[in-house]
């Protein structure tokens, strides 16, 4: 048989394959991948409802176009992965999943001839589907194409009719303090119909929507899906992405655009062939559990390199956010110090101009005092070259392998045990690369990474062991430099730990007890929300380095039992559980650590939040942090019967459980 007879033949029996299946171990999530019109799609059902309807699957690169003309030539057989690993710096120190997975192979043609072109990889667990594609080396006359760019992904999810959106809208490039943007620090819409496109740019991950069944809306019933969109397995391998609005109710990938970073680098990712793209990650649940639960962000990738320091967590002071610039002197930090041991925390986080204002002679002096207490020292750097126009000091460290691991050696030398980079706003490939590239460097020298101003991490817990968090949200320094913050603060904090935090850890700077933020407390922006919500963030806000926004006039302006549970607040979690909440009305969750369980509750609603939840654990008494109807606080042990709490918590208050 001729080469030409047997591509034709091959041609006809991909044209006439039908779309097919891969479910969830459990059964109840399905997906189907096909290809009609030439155009590779796919679409998800959780049990007989529809999650995404059938939308476009492709990319179109620089040896091809593989967004049109493909047929589907097989798929692989289903099999099963499952995988148990320790991750004690995340939500769940102990994570194991069971997924089934398959490859859709899609052919393309070339003159006469149909050839390889792209896989899709399929993967499915009983609360997400995650796919990534695999380009494939072109052959040619002249050698094979082992590289390629990836100009365009034709990725779509397409929601039901009457689907809400919970989601961020992308920022101009160059745009704001001193042209950063970037950073992902909008205002979430809540419950916002389909079709808007943000600011004109779209939507950052992670993104969240919210599905009513048709079944549920002709009955007459209320259960909904939630969904939460993300991608993983980010770092100097690819460029992150963002969503933008294509149709009335789709989304499709869009790249980043050419003037982030300065203008500097391409916008399309470029990779070796065969080479894969990110995990395109799809949670879905019919409560919100699934998604404040999931792990699939961590699931999915590898360590990127070996830890070559043993790594400590713990909380942190912090000066900056309620003194702001001028306390980063040596006097105040010292001061902080003091104050940082006297709570029993592990760091303090020394913020900008410590350069010219402390100097590095006299921080070796600071690190070796603070040292003496029993306080390590964090420091903020400002990642800019050529990007942006910043001017806080230092500048010029960061963004160089030369001048970075010069610094790093001082850094170490000076007993500093980590960094808070700022400003490095742009998901270009090149971006994501530096972001990698200052990790690995890190790891050299014993330190751990806080990013801020910046992307989301896509995966980087598991892939870089000394990343600690990105902020990467409209995060606590809002709260100070305006008043609308602070009046929505409960109403931001209750969509934070089911979809920003759901994906990584999250770098906010929270849980101020003053009342007032400036450094005698009588000035400044109002903080409205109470003293429990601010012991019940310190819980729900997770990342193991907490630069907590308590100050050292605490210590005899806040209550006695809001310092005192300061003091003690855990960092690290054994687990997670979502309870109860709706984003932008109230939220109940609980999380456990060293065999305890800490149940928060905040409320933005107008009324009062009133309900009885089930605790987490057999406990006949707790400790219980309540607010009455001004927001005033109090602690008492409460008694409880087969685990049942009734909780009553006034609009910007909130109630903390513990249950031994």
């Amino acid at each position: 048989m001729n080469k030409f007879l047997t591509a034709m033949i091959l041609a006809g029996a991909c044209t006439s394959m039908q779309a097919q299946e891969i479910a969830s171990p459990n059964g109840k999530l399905k997906v189907n991948v096909g290809c009609e019109n030439g155009v590779a799609n796919y679409s998800v059902v959780l049990d007989n409802d529809t999650v995404i309807c059938k939308s476009p699957l492709g990319v179109r690169t620089s040896i091809g176009d593989y967004t049109k003309g493909l047929t589907l030539s097989k798929m692989s057989d289903i099999k099963s992965v499952s995988e148990n690993y320790s991750l004690p710096q995340t939500k769940k120190a102990n994570i194991s999943y069971t997924a089934n997975e398959a490859t859709y192979s899609f052919q393309a043609k070339r003159g006469d001839n149909s050839f390889d072109a792209i896989d899709v990889v399929m993967h499915v667990d009983d609360n997400n589907v995650a796919f990534k594609y695999v380009v494939k080396p072109l052959k040619g006359r002249g050698g094979d194409r082992l590289a390629c760019l990836v100009e365009q992904e034709a990725t779509r999810y397409t929601f039901p009719e009457g689907t809400t959106t919970f989601i961020c809208p992308a920022m101009t490039p160059q745009t704001g303090f001193a042209r950063t943007a970037p950073s992902y620090e909008t205002f979430y819409e809540y419950d916002a119909p389909m079709g808007k496109n943000g600011h004109g740019r779209g939507f950052t991950f992670p993104a969240m929507f919210k599905l009513t069944p048709m079944s549920n809306r002709m009955m007459g019933t209320q259960p909904n899906i939630w969904v939460m969109l993300s991608e993983t397995n980010v770092g100097g391998n690819y460029c992150g992405s963002r969503i933008e609005s294509t149709s009335a109710n789709s989304y499709g990938i869009a790249y980043p655009e050419m003037t982030e970073f300065g203008g500097v680098g391409s916008t399309a990712p470029g990779i070796m062939l065969p080479g894969d793209t990110p995990w395109r990650t799809i949670t879905v649940g019919r409560t919100l559990a699934p998604l404040a639960e999931t792990t699939i962000q961590w699931d999915l990738v590898k360590p990127q390199y070996e830890a070559k320091y043993d790594y400590k967590y713990g909380r942190s002071a912090w000066s900056w956010i309620i003194r702001m610039d001028a306390s980063c002197n040596y006097n105040e930090q010292k001061e902080y110090i003091d104050f940082a041991a006297n709570m029993g925390w592990e760091y303090l986080l020394i913020d900008a101009i410590w350069d010219s204002n402390i100097g590095y002679e006299r921080m070796e002096e600071l690190s070796k005092y603070a040292q003496s207490k029993g306080v390590n020292l964090f420091l903020w750097y400002n990642s800019n070259g050529y990007w942006n126009d910043a001017p806080q000091g230092p500048r010029g460290k960061m963004h160089r392998q030369i001048d970075r691991r010069k610094e790093m050696a001082w850094l170490q030398k000076a007993g500093i045990k980590g960094l808070k980079i700022d400003f490095v706003g742009s998901d270009k490939q090149q971006t994501m690369q530096m972001y990698e590239d200052i990790l690995s460097d890190a790891n050299d020298f014993g330190l751990m990474i806080i990013f801020h101003g910046c992307t989301l991490q896509r995966g980087w817990e598991r892939m870089y062991p000394n990343f600690i968090s990105c902020e990467a949200v409209r995060a606590s320094e809002n709260l100070a430099f305006g008043q609308n913050d602070n009046d929505i603060e409960a109403l931001a904090g209750t969509i934070h730990p089911v979809l920003r935090n759901a994906v990584g850890n999250m770098d906010f700077g929270g849980s101020a007890l003053n009342k007032r933020y400036s450094k005698g407390n009588d000035r400044g922006t109002t903080r409205k929300t109470s003293d429990v919500y601010a012991l019940a963030t310190a819980v729900l806000f997770q990342t193991p380095v907490q630069n907590f926004a308590v100050a050292p006039n605490n210590l005899t302006d806040a209550p006695a039992w809001a310092i005192d549970f300061m003091k003690k607040v855990p960092v690290m979690w054994q687990d997670v559980k979502f309870i109860d909440g709706y984003p932008g009305k109230y939220l109940i969750m609980a999380r456990q650590s060293a065999g305890k369980w800490y149940v928060a509750a905040i409320n933005a609603a107008d009324a009062a939040l009133t309900q009885t939840i089930t605790l987490p654990t057999n406990a006949t008494e707790v400790t219980a942090y309540t607010d009455d109807a001004k927001l005033q606080g109090s602690v008492n042990q409460v008694k409880v019967k087969k685990n049942q709490f009734k909780l009553n918590v006034p609009k910007n208050g909130a109630a903390l459980i513990i249950c031994e």
